[in-house]
């Protein structure tokens, strides 16, 4: 019997167990918190350890015997899980604490992506309040304030002035908005262009580029609002052509993944590049060691391989020579948030209209969601992630959202933008003609 134990509670890691019980190899999937969701799915059962009990999710994984970890969240990633199933001989698809720091520091990432002259916005780090505020005086134009340390998406401010940065670096350098992630930040360069989500499978050598993304940061229609953890995505991204995936590879995730394992430390997981496709070409604005939460949602439908192999081979260094394939179709996430989302919270409210959701066609993962008596609650924050899948991106969207005014709960919220900005040409367009890895 092979067991997989799957790290997290959200959307990402409902959609990653929906894909792994689809393997024919998994029998058994457990779910570390996991969610209403995750517990309805096929072989799954959800297990009552936290996703940062380390100790606790060790222990699980030896007790139930697990053939594998699949590890969602950056948090317990940046905290050593993997590091310490390594120890006991588990096999864990995500990378060691040493990898993970790219994400767990902001002001790190941006270091070594200039050590490698890997093309980024330029930036300065600081910790004392007084030298961020005079850096800030001399710069043209404002820039993007970063929490550097792990803030769950909601660390980057975008500043339109330089009075709005100057309130961002004293929110979170004097006031402690972020807690210790807030401690140090990350002044950048505002990039301006279309922003790219492209993630890859790694096993530390080898690597595959998945379907690029377009995530929607930003709590409002046209962009607009604070940002969020992410809104909706959509795949393929029409600006994400052969060659600039080519570019990418080259310039950026080979050189990335080659210093990393130089260090003795290989990357093992995904890996996720942010990315500014700017005048002068790709930019980085961050990496991630993880697969992105909404982008999960709208490009593992579209995987065709099997997940646990891939996942495996990525584990065990050994993904060369497994095949990863994708569907030529388009695919589209609605994200649905509580209201008061991504700065306060709401009442737990009835959830209807799941089950006429997926009579649409549409595939409904759960986020901030709970099940009392019988009764599924929408309960804080990112609550649903409605994906659906379509020939062109214009039918997955209208299929997304036609899902997603299916559901209905109190104060429940969504951008109607996701996917419908681009050109109909872009829309349009069939998938086949779209190089979407």
């Amino acid at each position: 019997m092979t067991t997989v134990l799957v790290v997290g509670g959200g959307g990402r890691e409902h959609a990653l167990s929906w894909s792994l019980g689809k393997s024919p190899r998994v029998d058994r999937i457990l779910v570390a918190p996991g969610n209403p969701g995750t517990a309805s799915e096929k072989h799954c059962e959800n297990l009552p350890v936290g996703a940062g009990d380390i100790a606790g999710l060790v222990a699980a994984a030896r007790h139930e015997s697990v053939d594998l970890v699949a590890v969602g969240p950056e948090a317990p990633l940046a905290a050593g899980l993997t590091d310490a199933l390594d120890a006991v001989g588990i096999p864990a698809f995500g990378p060691t604490a040493a990898c993970a720091r790219l994400e767990a520091s902001k002001a790190y990432c941006k270091t070594f992506l200039n050590a490698l002259s890997i093309p980024t916005g330029a930036s300065a780090s600081f910790r004392d309040p007084d030298l961020a505020i005079a850096y800030l005086e001399q710069l043209p134009s404002a820039p993007v304030i970063k929490a550097s340390g792990l803030a769950g998406g909601k660390g980057v401010v975008v500043a339109e002035t330089h009075g709005e940065a100057a309130a961002a670096l004293r929110a979170m350098l004097i006031e402690g908005r972020f807690g210790e992630a807030g401690r140090e930040v990350v002044v950048e360069e505002r990039l301006w262009g279309t922003e790219v989500s492209v993630l890859a499978f790694s096993d530390g050598t080898d690597f595959v580029v998945m379907p690029s993304a377009q995530d929607h940061k930003r709590l409002l229609d046209g962009d607009g609002g604070p940002n969020t953890g992410g809104m909706g995505a959509f795949v393929p991204s029409p600006v994400a052509t052969g060659a600039l995936i080519a570019e990418v590879s080259d310039r950026i995730i080979r050189p990335t993944l080659d210093a990393l394992g130089e260090t003795g430390t290989p990357y093992r997981g995904v890996i996720y590049f942010g990315l500014m496709i700017t005048d002068a070409g790709p930019k980085v604005l961050e990496i991630n060691c993880r697969m992105g939460d909404p982008e999960a949602q709208a490009v593992l439908p579209l995987l065709e391989s099997d997940l646990f192999e891939v996942m495996l081979g990525c584990a065990t260094g050994s993904l060369d020579g497994i095949p990863v394939d994708w569907s030529r179709s388009a695919s589209a996430t609605v994200v649905m948030a509580s209201a008061g989302y991504p700065t306060g919270s709401a009442p737990p409210a009835p959830i209807t209209g799941l089950e006429e959701a997926k009579l649409t066609g549409c595939l409904v993962f759960h986020a901030g969601t709970d099940r009392i008596e019988g009764v599924t609650l929408a309960a804080g924050g990112r609550v649903l992630g409605v994906t659906a899948l379509g020939s062109t991106l214009a039918e997955a969207t209208e299929r997304a959202y036609a899902g997603t005014e299916s559901i209905s709960f109190e104060g429940a919220h969504y951008r109607r933008d996701i996917g419908r900005r681009l050109p109909p040409e872009a829309r349009s367009l069939p998938c086949r003609e779209v190089d979407v890895g």
